[in-house]
Parts: structure tokens; sequence; C-alpha cells
């Protein structure tokens, strides 16, 4: 199974508060950044990458959030709504032990071999949307078969961003790059080992 990310970033790679004020923790004051952005053609790409996932995989805190939301509606025929409700879901934690939301399995202790299982599957894809402390650490085990980073134009100047400060170097291949409408871009990559780096003069 085919493990894929896909991640709403601003250009100075924030990625906290995309959505809505009310996601954000206390003292974050920017949020909702990115939805007036989404115009019909980046929605429609993002309603087909729901619907062609066979199941989700979240870290806790997007879980909830997810769960909180979509979890609780029951519009089916909505894209997103019917892929999240329908399908199998993954939930990264130690700590969550009685999952509420339908169809969910708690991936805890082992997680790089219960992921490992998942992705050994002859074929699908498994889905990460937000969860970027997951996201940091499935790209640290190398376990990201492919990368959707979806730019929106707006510098927010605050807020928890998808790469820390310090981390692995990564080498990512273009696989796919377009631009839609109102100027998010979509950049899709595969990690291809350690960058290479020029030396001398």
């Amino acid at each position: 199974m085919k493990l894929t990310t896909t991640t709403q970033v601003s250009v100075d790679g924030v990625m906290e508060g995309n959505g809505a004020q009310n996601q954000n923790r206390t003292g974050f004051e920017r949020g909702g950044w990115a939805r007036p952005l989404f115009d019909g053609d980046a929605m429609t790409f993002v309603d087909h990458v729901y619907q062609r996932a066979d199941a989700f995989l979240f870290g806790r805190r997007t879980y909830e959030l997810f769960a909180g939301y979509w979890g609780v509606r029951s519009d089916l025929e909505n894209p997103i709504v019917g892929a999240l409700n329908t399908k199998p879901k993954y939930v990264a934690s130690n700590t969550l032990t009685e999952p509420s939301w339908a169809s969910t399995t708690v991936l805890s202790g082992d997680l790089a071999a219960a992921i490992g299982e998942l992705k050994a599957k002859p074929e699908g894809e498994l889905q990460v949307h937000g969860s970027g402390a997951l996201t940091r650490w499935l790209l640290e085990h190398d376990l990201v078969d492919e990368m959707n980073l979806l730019i929106v134009p707006v510098v927010v100047g605050q807020g928890t961003r998808l790469f820390a400060d310090t981390g692995p170097d990564i080498a990512l291949d273009l696989v796919e790059s377009r631009a839609f409408p109102k100027g998010i871009t979509l950049q899709v990559y595969r990690p291809s080992g350690r960058p290479q780096y020029a030396t001398g003069g």
C-alpha cells in the first residue's frame, strides 16, 4: 500500500490553522488563512484525493479534529465526508484507547512495524492528511512514498511549521506540479534519499 501525505502549507511553511480560527491553539490569531484561496478547481483536486484513498492514517490531534467535524456528518454524498466515514481509519496514539469514530483502529507500541504491515499490503493508498508531527516522524523513518504539498500564496508569519528548524535532510523528486486559479500550487514529491551537496569552489 502506498503511503501518501497531503499538507496545506503557507509560503513560509506554516500548516497550523489552515481551516478556521477555532482549530488553533490559544494565542494563534491567524487561523483560516487557506480556505479563502481554495477555488473550485483546487477543491475538486482535494475531493479526488480523498476519493482515491483506501484507508486513512492520523496523528491523535488531527484525528480528534476530523472526528469532531467530518465524523459527525451524515451527508455521505459529499466526497470527503463519504470517504472518511466509509473507509478504514488508523490513528497513531499511545493514549487513545476507545476511539469514538467508527472503523477506527488505534496503532500503539511499535508504530513503524504497524505501519510497515499496512504498507506491505499489495495495493491501495494509505493517506495522511495534516498530522504534522506524524508526517515528520514518517519522513524520518522513510515510510512516506509520496508527498502532496498544497502551497497557499500567503505568508502567515507565525504558527507551527511543517518542518522544524532541525531535522533530517531529504532529497525529493518532483513528480507533478500544477497551479490553481487563485494561486495555490500543488507540488507532488517522492523522497529519494539524502540530498547532494556541492563541494569546493
